[in-house]
């Protein structure tokens, strides 16, 4: 089995960045060697609510999907999606999405790992770093 290096991120939303308090809501996963660059998200409006009241649930949720969909999409779909950027390859296109910025959805530091399933790797980082942790039996 070849194993490939990937970097991934998770994605955050800080409702109000002025307090830097955050959700993860999110994963990028990009592999060079194969090609692949996807993401996986998902919303807890509930810890969301949490942290600011008055949150906007729904933007946040547009938001989160439009950067799901500029990873899923390949460049010309991503162009209608992103514009100019969306014509990008998919590495530059995950370093553009992984760049620092101060907005409510933000991504996290770039991790590395090896996969030899880009696709599957993804689910396991949402579910171990996203997903609501199940209750103790």
């Amino acid at each position: 089995m070849n194993r490939h290096a990937f970097e991934y991120a998770v994605l955050r939303v800080v409702p109000r960045v002025e307090r830097g308090e955050a959700i993860n809501a999110g994963v990028l996963l990009y592999c060079r060697a194969l090609d692949y660059l996807g993401a996986a998200v998902h919303l807890d409006t509930s810890r969301l609510a949490a942290l600011d009241p008055h949150a906007d649930a729904d933007a946040v949720g547009c938001a989160l999907e439009a950067v799901a969909a500029q990873c899923s999409a390949g460049p010309a779909s991503a162009a209608r999606l992103a514009g100019p950027a969306g014509d990008e390859d998919r590495g530059r296109r995950f370093r553009r999405l992984t760049a620092p910025r101060s907005t409510v959805v933000q991504a996290g530091p770039v991790h590395t790992g090896l996969t030899a399933d880009p696709a599957a790797d993804l689910a396991r980082l949402l579910t171990a770093l996203v997903l609501p942790v199940p209750p103790p039996r």
